[in-house]
């Protein structure tokens, strides 16, 4: 029988990675996910690959962000040459991800090495550098929805729309192996019913073992106009306090769900800032290529913004005002009131928002909003776990503005939300719980019990099971 290996996104959120092997000789690797988050993991991303990247025929992506694609550059420059499939969609997001990714590492890598050399240590090298995510996307194979490709002997995979972020996409593999075929279904990043522009996840039917994910296992996430309604009266009281709205977002997907709210809001004259600063230039550029992709955005979201002759999301809503150059993002911090700011990266971990948080969090009158998962170990974690004091570029800050967090943005499907997602199976499949923390795990594990009377397995890291 064909085997597979859970090698990251186990018990954890991030570094999402699996390694599918037939007895025919195919190796395929389903995800290549960078580690994110405490210290430990992000060191993580730096150990040897515990198989030979030489040896693999193809792998196979699910969507662009970083905890799924990010070590592709470094998979490249260890010795894969072999394609990476994914959507079309998401090889045009995987050249903004992965050439913003390349630089981040080789930014931090200077940065880092001017303050080994003070102290007289030796240099760091980057993770990977911008000509290993050149060689990555050179190896990029466009896929439609729907449409069965085989990627490797006896190996093929069907894409399904998922529903996360544009390109997203739910990963059907066929393994003929033997005379023996074997459908193996992973759901990537499910997607919130309630998410805007994006369409709901694609429902299958027939599947012998399914990975499922479980950001959300634990709980549903609060209805939609509720966090709108929240979010227009936080935006009303930091009016009323004087002071700026911070929200970390990340670039692809988050980002575009903002911008589509906050221009309702706008519409219906409920935005009383005077400007909203999108200061992300990944963001700008996902931005185009989401305005590229119209035709893929839930019917009724498109409808509305033919209707208003909005061809471009930026169009969307009127004041808001991208900053792509450092210059220009610096000169936000020079607004005491009255603004929005929108900067990566989405938990904190760098990006610009930390700048922001220099000029604003210490200061009472701001707030900060998070409108998504903060995973453990990342600053936006310890800010909403209610920490007193950050320290963000070599310095201290006090906490003092409002911290918010608002759920109901997720991008990732809630607990009913999954359930509901796999019961259209046929039968009970063998399933696997990945991509969550260990207690959203069991927290989903035992209601699919109540619920469906399914088992379903948490694995360990690096456990191998036959298919």
């Amino acid at each position: 029988m064909a085997l597979l290996t859970f090698l990251g996104a186990i018990q954890q959120v991030t570094g999402s990675c699996y390694l599918i092997e037939s007895r025919d000789g195919a190796k395929v690797l389903l995800e290549c996910g960078m580690r994110q988050g405490r210290r430990e993991d992000v060191e993580g991303n730096r150990a040897p690959f515990p198989f030979d990247p030489a040896s693999l025929q193809a792998v196979v992506i699910s969507h662009a962000h970083l905890d799924h694609s990010g070590l592709l550059p470094r998979l490249v420059a260890s010795g894969y040459n072999g394609p990476i499939y994914a959507t079309e969609a998401t090889c045009e997001l995987l050249e903004l991800m992965l050439l913003d990714s390349a630089h981040i590492q080789e930014h931090d890598a200077e940065w880092e090495n001017k303050w080994r050399a003070r102290s007289g240590k030796p240099p760091v090298v980057p993770l990977y550098t911008t000509l290993d995510a050149e060689k990555a996307l050179k190896a990029r194979r466009p896929l439609p929805y729907e449409q069965t490709t085989e990627v490797a002997p006896g190996v093929s995979i069907t894409y399904h729309d998922a529903g996360h972020i544009l390109g997203s996409a739910i990963v059907e593999v066929e393994i003929h192996d033997h005379h023996l075929t074997r459908h193996v279904v992973f759901s990537g990043d499910l997607g919130n019913t309630c998410s805007p522009l994006m369409r709901n996840p694609k429902t299958l039917k027939r599947a012998d073992l399914v990975l499922m994910e479980s950001t959300y296992g634990d709980r549903d996430h609060r209805c939609s106009e509720a966090t709108l309604d929240e979010l227009a009266e936080i935006l009303q009281q930091a009016h009323r306090d004087g002071g700026n709205v911070l929200i970390p977002s990340f670039a692809v997907g988050r980002t575009q769900d903002l911008i589509y709210h906050l221009g309702r809001f706008y519409q219906e004259g409920r935005l009383p800032q005077q400007a909203v600063f999108l200061d992300s230039p990944m963001a700008i550029r996902a931005n185009a290529i989401y305005s590229r992709n119209y035709d893929q955005f839930a019917e009724a979201d498109l409808a509305m913004l033919r209707a208003k002759n909005v061809k471009r999301v930026e169009d969307w809503l009127p004041i808001l005002r991208c900053t792509p150059t450092p210059e220009e993002s610096m000169a936000i911090n020079r607004i005491k009131s009255g603004a929005i700011i929108i900067a990566g990266s989405g938990m904190c971990t760098g990006g610009r928002i930390v700048h922001h948080f220099k000029h604003n969090i210490w200061r009472q009158e701001c707030h900060v909003v998070f409108p998504g998962f903060q995973a453990r170990g990342t600053l936006g974690r310890s800010i909403v776990d209610g920490a007193e004091f950050i320290k963000v570029l070599h310095q201290r800050f006090a906490v003092r503005a409002k911290v918010h967090t608002l759920g109901g943005f997720s991008a990732h499907a809630g607990r009913a939300q999954l359930i509901d997602w796999v019961s259209h199976f046929d039968h009970h499949p063998e399933l696997y719980l990945v991509h969550g923390e260990l207690e959203k795990m069991q927290a989903l594990q035992k209601t699919l019990k109540e619920q469906l009377n399914w088992d379903a397995s948490i694995p360990e890291p690096g456990e191998q099971i036959a298919i």
